[in-house]
């Protein structure tokens, strides 16, 4: 029985408690640590946990506690010290996107993960999804050809009292805007699919949240050696309207479930009704992949258990968290400098390391309100659930 501890109690950790509490008769919850006793109370009692203890600090929490997992649920800027601490307390650490705000604390955590021997693995629960597991198996079974275009729409849309908290809207406690941790979604299941892009350009702004430093646009193109993939990150957009659409040589497949399929006329344009029969090849394909067993932040919670009962790597780790931040990193790189930005990027790369980005971004606006807590939405309903850390 594997024992686990929840760091932060805000909405995201919901997410990681009803997986914890699906497999009871695998792990067990024994802890919550929170700067906030109130809110972990409320978080433990909500589930039912009313033997678990509560902490003010990680470091208490190990002292007290014979702990094998740690999911860490707590605002990006805290991801690195937090991860490194259990680590090397040979703790097993399962953490929200963003792994971390900088290469370099991305790099700090895989070394003490290396160090000590625990697993570090970073969340990526929208690979645990049927549509995102289909659209995958699709491209690679060859069906639509070379890929040739992706469109990538990280589309949401949140008002202004979003930033009103205490540790979003600032370079320095969220790390960035809606590409580090809206868009850090879409960039991780992009890049699951294509894999690292040789170049990035990008374009950055705040077109609405006159209360945040950070920006709440991004455009970015990634080349690829023959094909471009163009990733939008926005919290501006109404309906938020996000999906992926992968067009290849053949025919065209989308989350939404979407198949198109043309053939060329003698003078290359197309034929007016397509070809139905490469369409219904493909609908037959995805129509026999079998479900996934589980979804979500269930199904990365269940594969990591079994990576720990059976001493195997996770499916998600810290290099696939790695991965999505140095895209990221180049987005912001690029958008910044007003340049394109080859990948990987270089270990002297000042942009990798903690302090740059703080240092050389844009200031849209000031912040200019700071509460330090939200009455909490249904689940459901809460952005927190696609966010980075939890809100408190």
């Amino acid at each position: 029985m594997l024992k686990v501890a929840i760091i932060g109690s805000g909405s995201i950790s919901a997410l990681h408690l009803e997986a914890y509490t699906r497999f009871a008769e695998r792990c067990e919850v024994v802890a919550f640590v929170d700067i906030s006793a109130h809110h972990a109370e409320a978080r433990r009692d909500e589930f039912g946990l009313t033997e678990a203890r509560i902490y003010p600090t990680v470091e208490e929490m190990l002292a007290a506690e014979t702990i094998d997992l740690v999911s860490i649920c707590t605002p990006p800027s805290t991801h690195e010290a937090l991860s490194v601490t259990c680590l090397n307390a040979g703790v097993n650490v399962l953490c929200e996107k963003p792994m971390a705000p900088s290469l370099a604390a991305c790099d700090a955590i895989l070394r003490a993960e290396q160090a000590s021997g625990a697993i570090f693995a970073s969340v990526a629960q929208n690979r645990y999804r049927d549509d995102v597991a289909q659209l995958r198996a699709t491209v690679e079974s060859g069906l639509l050809g070379d890929v040739s275009r992706v469109v990538v729409d990280s589309s949401w849309w949140r008002g202004l009292p979003y930033y009103d908290l205490w540790w979003r809207g600032t370079w320095e406690k969220e790390g960035g805007g809606c590409t580090l941790n809206h868009a850090v979604h879409h960039i991780d299941l992009l890049l699951w699919m294509l894999g690292r892009p040789e170049a990035v350009t990008a374009v950055l702004a705040n077109v609405a949240h006159e209360n945040a430093e950070v920006e709440d646009l991004s455009v970015a193109v990634l080349q690829y050696q023959r094909a471009l993939a163009t990733v939008t990150s926005s919290v501006v957009d109404h309906g938020e309207p996000a999906g992926i659409t992968v067009q290849g040589r053949h025919a065209s497949a989308s989350l939404a479930g979407e198949v198109v399929a043309d053939l060329s006329l003698p003078n290359g344009f197309r034929v007016p009704e397509g070809d139905p029969e490469r369409v219904e090849q493909i609908r037959a394909f995805t129509a026999d992949l079998p479900p996934l067993k589980y979804t979500g932040h269930t199904g990365q919670i269940d594969d990591f258990l079994t990576a720990l009962e059976t001493g195997t790597r996770p499916a998600i780790d810290g290099h696939d968290g790695r991965l999505t931040i140095e895209v990221i990193t180049a987005i912001y790189e690029a958008g910044i400098e007003r340049r394109a930005v080859d990948l990987p990027l270089a270990a002297e790369n000042p942009f990798t390391q903690d302090g740059t980005l703080l240092e050389r971004a844009p200031r849209f606006y000031a912040k200019s309100a700071s509460v330090q807590d939200f009455a909490e939405a249904p689940a459901t309903q809460t952005a927190d659930a696609e966010k980075a850390g939890a809100a408190r």
